[in-house]
């Protein structure tokens, strides 16, 4: 049992990212099992914790406590005076989030209030939709996802979470040309990986062709959609700018009979590519371009990944995107920004038809600094060679940060603390960077690499002697408990740590100078040995305080503090230091992107040694490496014969720097 005091429990709702792994696993345990009280919340605190986000009430009046005590075993005292002054202010519909069972307080990160959910929150205030929450997250399997899908990913299953409603995982393959089962595996695997599932509402719109097929014939019937035989050329002229009127096709007022014919001889396959196209027909006089007759269907003679040769007539996006949301019962389509200008466009449709309508809303997409987003670039990155593949740790796809060594917590603490919002704006790399570094922190085991090798002999100490030293496995955690790191005569030290001739400020080894060795002994360094052709220093000479251990000076003034490995217990290992993809923070606007590339994007580092406990170190486990940063194991050359570490992110944190400065 743990009791939770009034004060504790206020701080854990509004700061829980304070709280210790060992504490937050503790509380968690409790919740499941029944075992947590929280005593005398005033009614000053239920109103701050409420209004900041962090307290979501279960329902309304006293029938969320009853709730509360059944499902959890939680007991709360002295709030009867809370719920009669705030009852009225509480959503209707407030959900338990069973993903994250601190019920009555939930870790939720900065942005948790958005102008989405006010909108999602009163439609189910008032009824509309019978009070249903249902959103999708429509991926087109013509890529791997990135970060930026992240951020919808977050929205679209978050939303649903909260409202206790659903979310569908929709393919939108209308594209047979760009879509592949292999980016379908890859995004399910994605949305899984980041802590989302659709349980049994997985769609595609290949699902809907028939219905697609027949909604579109019933607008031919009712003269709103043609089939037109314009050149993509010669549409493109008549579509007009957005200051001059488009102009008719010559093919707009052909009889409904003929289009009808002409509509199903396409879909039997009797016409070319690009000879023929089916039109709504809307108004060529409009301001907005996207109803000036959109192209519904095209001819595409291509094998589709799911339908095979079936269909050779294929839906146009803005066709079928809305009506598959409608044959699912969506009633929050939740959309990116460029998406604003179509949504008359969508309403328009699915108002001709008269079926469901769900409600259209957009929000900013993110762009992130130093990266491209377009999926167009990203493929091009990835078939001309400039990077691995899709999973490069420098590339931008949920695929390529989880090998790099990203965790999907950090990710939705990066969305989270990006909030959401209509206006476009560039989020600085340094800001997710700062969010891994605060997650790995807490959970990532600690050990010794020497990325640079530089030979130290400890002149008076015994030649054939090992000792077996203590190492904690991770400060902030206290049930990770230690480890044993081997000690003898001969180590490895970093290159840098060393200086024959030391800048002001150096406090690391250098000629007569002391330093301590991590979790070892005080060492003075006594001399050093040289390339005879190159002058470079190969090997450090010094002798060591056999009283020291454990880093105790005996009361001398020690500045410096190195890490090291033992030359004849470590491991080799292959290190890659990954640095941004491209050279400026907005690389799309130049006419050529891939003239901004960075040529120091990857440095690989092939003569590195390791603690010997890292030996058979499973593939994407994460270890902070001592004054380095935080490294992964690599997920596809990684293997028992070699070991091969990806740099996550240094341990120098931009963006704390950042936030500090701003304030």
């Amino acid at each position: 049992m743990i009791l939770l005091d009034t004060h504790a429990w206020l701080w854990l709702g509004l700061e829980p990212r304070r709280l210790s792994a060992a504490a937050a696993a503790a509380i968690t345990d409790a919740i499941g099992t029944g075992g947590l009280a929280i005593a005398s919340i005033s009614l000053w605190e239920t109103a701050l914790l409420i209004s900041a986000g962090r307290l979501l009430p279960q329902g309304t009046e006293e029938a969320w406590l009853r709730a509360l005590v059944d499902r959890s075993g939680v007991v709360v005292k002295q709030t009867t005076p809370a719920i009669a002054l705030l009852s009225a202010h509480w959503p209707a519909n407030f959900p338990r989030d069973p993903a994250d069972r601190l019920i009555a307080a939930t870790a939720r990160a900065e942005g948790f209030s958005n102008f989405i959910r006010d909108l999602v929150a009163a439609d189910t205030k008032s009824g509309r939709f019978g009070g249903k929450v249902v959103t999708r997250f429509p991926p087109e399997p013509n890529g791997y996802l990135h970060i930026g899908h992240a951020k919808a990913i977050c929205l679209d299953f978050g939303i649903a979470r909260e409202f206790v409603g659903r979310c569908h995982l929709r393919f939108d393959d209308t594209n047979p040309t760009k879509e592949s089962q292999e980016y379908v595996d890859a995004i399910m695997g994605d949305v899984r990986w980041l802590g989302f599932d659709w349980g049994e509402h997985l769609y595609h719109a290949s699902d809907y062709f028939e219905q697609l097929y027949e909604w579109a014939v019933k607008l031919i019937k009712a003269g709103k959609a043609y089939v037109d035989e314009l050149t993509v050329e010669e549409m493109r002229e008549h579509r007009g700018t957005l200051t001059e009127a488009g102009t008719e096709s010559p093919y707009r007022n052909r009889s409904v009979a003929e289009s009808l014919d002409l509509f199903e001889r396409m879909r039997r396959g009797e016409f070319p590519d690009g000879s023929k196209t089916l039109r709504a027909k809307i108004d060529m006089t409009s301001g907005n371009i996207n109803l000036r007759d959109p192209v519904m269907y095209r001819i595409r003679k291509a094998t589709h990944q799911r339908t095979g040769d079936k269909w050779c007539l294929y839906p146009m996006y803005d066709w079928a995107h809305g009506q598959s949301d409608s044959i699912e019962g969506v009633t929050h389509s939740i959309c990116t920004l460029e998406y604003e200008d179509h949504r008359p466009l969508y309403d328009w449709y699915l108002d001709q038809l008269g079926v469901h309508h769900p409600q259209q809303i957009e929000f900013a997409r993110l762009n992130l600094s130093h990266t491209v987003m377009s999926k167009r670039k990203l493929l091009a990155l990835v078939n001309e060679g400039r990077v691995s593949g899709w999973d490069d740790p420098r590339m931008p796809t949920l695929a390529g940060l989880r090998r790099r060594g990203y965790t999907p917590e950090s990710i939705r603490d990066f969305c989270d603390r990006i909030g959401v919002a209509k206006a476009d704006n560039l989020v600085q790399m340094a800001l997710l960077e700062h969010c891994i570094r605060e997650d790995l922190n807490r959970r990532a085991r600690r050990a010794m690499a020497v990325l640079r090798p530089l030979r130290l002999v400890i002149e008076n100490y015994p030649e054939a002697q090992v000792e077996t030293l203590e190492a904690v496995n991770n400060p902030e955690d206290a049930t990770a408990g230690t480890r044993k790191v081997p000690f003898s005569r001969v180590l490895y030290i970093e290159q840098e740590d060393f200086r024959e001739v030391p800048p002001p400020k150096y406090f690391r080894m250098s000629p007569g100078v002391e330093v301590r060795l991590r979790y070892a002994y005080v060492v003075k360094c006594t001399g050093l040995v040289k390339d005879p052709r190159t002058s470079e220093v190969t090997e450090v000479h010094c002798t060591y305080d056999p009283r020291s251990r454990g880093g105790d000076s005996g009361g001398r003034r020690v500045k410096g503090t190195i890490h090291w490995v033992s030359a004849s217990h470590s491991l080799g290992a292959e290190v890659r230091l990954y640095d941004a993809l491209f050279t400026v923070p907005k690389p799309d606007e130049a006419e050529d992107f891939t003239s901004l590339l960075n040529p120091r994007s990857l440095e690989v580092l092939r003569n590195c040694r390791v603690e010997p406990v890292l030996a058979g170190a499973p593939p994407g486990s994460r270890y902070q490496f001592e004054r380095q940063g935080y490294f992964c194991v690599d997920a596809r050359d990684s293997g028992p014969e070699r070991l091969v570490f990806n740099r996550t992110v240094p341990l120098r944190d931009t963006w704390a720097k950042i936030e500090k400065g701003g304030a």
